[in-house]
């Protein structure tokens, strides 16, 4: 009898030691949360980093390498953390915390280094002109801008030890040795990063970037408070860890109400003039801002898309007249337009002036063109009465076709449908991602092609031939490569300086021969004339010597997003590692 009593008590002891299935399904749907808010971690510090230097491709590569790297040091360096369960909870308070003060820093760091020039020379009676931005300035500034790699590499190494504690824990409440501990760890992993991507593209890029990173903190959070209730015993000073925890929530409440206006603010510190409305869609950040003038005069508004100025209002005119005038002049009719980009219906005003039978135009950000159509209710009343005035109430009027999605895919819709058009204006931005640059490939203008009326005329913006000349080159010679005879034209528009176009035509003369007959301008301008439509077309002399080398952007050649990078950071001083 006592013998059968030991062994039973034996046979006890040996099953409470196994890990329970209640344990193995909690620290495995812990480890696939904290997966998930790992990517996101990556796709926020990505993003914003994009945002700053204008460069998203290249950021998110960047940040994604720096933070597996990191993350396989984080691995090493988890061994060092002697008590798995108190390092553990550590952690994910620190993670919570780095995490969701991230961008709000790098916000307010960057802000401070673009003031900081003003503010020494208002101090010291500088003029304008004279703002000191060079030597440890501009050095400070510059390291600013690469301030989100740093937390990527800081976020990265934390993250990177979570699978390490987590198998330790698992083990740990088993006596038996878990022969698939790792591999069922990382299955769990791999699965919450996908349900973290997915969540990324179908809800946190739709919300603010800073609430976003908040949000997900809150689960790292959540991950500490669930690891202290369920390890109590096993956790060194849960009493101090449980009070952070209490702490931090309060940081993360705070930061979820008061963070994305905080974040903005300090973002405004970026422009020169005043931000007066900001809004995040799906695809993009808007920024506009209002610059006032004296003695009468209208202010200045200005739009733009994620750091980038999109248009001025004291210049635009000059922009969307080159763009729309000369391609509706050199078209045979103008009843059918096809306008691809172009959501905030500036150039559409224009082609509006040409009494066209319809306009379609093609954008993919509903929203964009939703602001512009009818403004938000929180919009400064100013504001809204000036982007209306500026597009001419455009969207309102009855022969405009708005249809919000992607271009490269949209186009063939309209393909099947048997449409063809008189007139095509492509005013997409500039060809800085790959996205984008199949936007400008032989493909898509292949697709173009059908779509035009024989004796039509197409425009495409072509960046700045002063700037990025083998960019503007290359549009050319990849419109020539789709079937186009392709003449270019510039002209200077102040907010952006030397700004250039290509217009093509399927046969007959060629744009400028036809421009060239003309003896005046079919529609009047304020500013536009006839001689300087004819001018826009002299370059200088050796302006396309070298064109023969430069290559047409083929389709996944990236040919045209190189020439633009390497023109723009060469011009702009970037240097992404």
């Amino acid at each position: 009898m006592h013998e059968s009593q030991t062994t039973s008590s034996a046979t006890q002891a040996v099953q409470t030691s196994r890990l329970s299935w209640f344990d193995d399904v909690l620290l495995l749907g812990i480890m696939a949360v904290l997966a998930g808010c790992g990517l996101i971690y990556e796709y926020l510090l990505s993003h914003y980093a994009g945002r700053i230097l204008g460069a998203l491709e290249a950021a998110i590569y960047t940040m994604i390498g720096l933070m597996i790297v990191s993350m396989g040091l984080g691995a090493f360096a988890a061994r060092k953390i002697k008590d798995a369960f108190t390092g553990f909870v550590v952690l994910e308070l620190t993670v919570a915390l780095c995490g969701s003060l991230a961008i709000l820093i790098t916000a307010a760091v960057i802000g401070f280094g673009q003031q900081l020039p003003m503010l020494i020379a208002s101090t010291l009676g500088l003029p304008p002109d004279q703002l000191p931005e060079g030597g440890m300035i501009g050095s400070l500034q510059k390291l600013s801008e690469h301030l989100p790699y740093v937390w990527g590499v800081l976020l990265g190494l934390m993250i990177g030890m979570e699978i390490p504690l987590i198998a330790r824990v698992r083990q740990s409440l088993s006596d038996e040795h878990l022969l698939h501990n790792a591999g069922t760890i990382y299955g769990a992993d791999y699965i919450g990063a996908g349900i973290g991507a997915a969540i990324w593209v179908g809800f946190m890029l739709a919300i603010d970037i800073q609430l976003a990173a908040a949000l997900t903190a809150s689960f790292n959070l959540l991950a500490g408070f669930v690891f202290i209730w369920r390890f109590w015993p096993k956790i060194q000073r849960a009493k101090l860890l449980l009070a952070g925890h209490f702490v931090v929530t309060g940081v993360l409440l705070l930061l979820a109400i008061q963070g994305p206006s905080w974040e903005q603010q300090f973002n405004n510190l970026l422009y020169k003039d005043k931000v007066v409305y900001a809004k995040a869609t799906r695809f993009q950040q808007l920024t506009f801002t209002e610059r006032l003038r004296g003695n009468g005069l209208s202010p200045i508004y200005s739009l733009y898309i994620n750091g980038r100025l999109q248009f001025s209002s004291i210049d635009e005119h000059i922009y969307h007249a080159f763009l729309v005038h000369p391609t509706l002049a050199a078209s045979a009719r103008h009843n059918k337009v096809l306008i691809i980009g172009g959501g905030d219906g500036l150039g559409l005003k224009q082609v509006l002036r040409w009494e066209p039978e319809q306009v379609t135009l093609l954008d993919l950000d509903a929203a964009l063109v939703q602001l512009f159509k009818t403004p938000d209710t929180d919009m400064p009343k100013r504001l809204s009465q000036a982007l209306l005035a500026l597009n001419g109430n455009a969207f309102n009027d009855p022969r405009v076709k708005v249809i919000n999605d992607d271009a490269f895919n949209g186009v063939d819709k309209l393909i099947a449908a048997g449409d063809k058009y008189d007139a095509i204006i492509v005013d997409l931005p500039d060809p800085s991602h790959p996205d984008l640059n199949k936007l400008y490939s032989d493909y898509f203008y292949r697709k173009l092609k059908e779509l035009m009326s024989n004796d039509g005329a197409l425009t495409v913006q072509s960046t700045s031939p002063y700037h990025a000349q083998k960019a503007f080159i290359s549009v050319a010679k990849t419109l020539a490569l789709a079937g186009f005879d392709v003449k270019q034209y510039h002209h200077n528009v102040p907010s952006f300086g030397e700004w250039g176009w290509s217009i093509a035509t399927l046969s007959g003369k060629d744009a400028q021969h036809r421009l060239g007959e003309l003896t005046t301008l079919p529609i009047a301008d304020d500013w536009l004339t006839l001689g300087l439509v004819k001018g826009a077309f002299e370059f200088p002399a050796n302006f396309y010597q070298d064109a023969a080398s430069i290559k047409p952007n083929e389709l996944g050649s990236l040919q045209l997003y190189h020439y633009h990078q390497q023109a723009w950071s060469e011009t702009q001083g970037l240097d992404l590692f």
